[in-house]
């Protein structure tokens, strides 16, 4: 099963490099609202422009701690618990401006795995 665990810990932590890194100013089938990237998904969901780098910095680090907690496994529980909480925002933010489920399936996906990790 510990395997499980890092797998799912190396998915997340590829999952938000790709996003925010890789995707950042791309447009993407899950972007919330109408937005063609990350600034402007934001901005859909009514929130300022630095709390965008706020939850970047803190999906990033959580993504790199999860990566670290593959050889230090007592950060893993901590950072699969942050990165759970900020997944369960994002899926809020999709409700909040009414988008299709579609839209709201990585960050669904990233939940999931974030509690497959924590509780392996």
């Amino acid at each position: 099963m510990q395997y499980v665990g890092a797998l799912a810990q190396i998915i997340i932590a590829l999952g938000i490099f790709n996003v925010w890194f890789l995707r950042f100013n791309k447009p993407t089938a899950y972007r919330g609202g109408s937005a063609q990237n990350l600034r402007e998904e934001f901005a859909a969901y009514g929130l300022p422009s630095w709390f965008m780098y706020t939850i970047g910095f803190l999906k990033v680090s959580l993504a790199v701690l999860l990566l670290v907690g593959i050889a230090l496994p007592t950060l893993v529980l901590p950072a699969a618990l942050g990165m759970a909480a900020l997944m369960a925002g994002a899926i809020a933010m999709h409700l909040k401006v009414k988008d299709p489920p579609k839209r709201a399936a990585p960050a669904t996906a990233m939940l999931a795995l974030s509690l497959l990790a924590a509780f392996l």
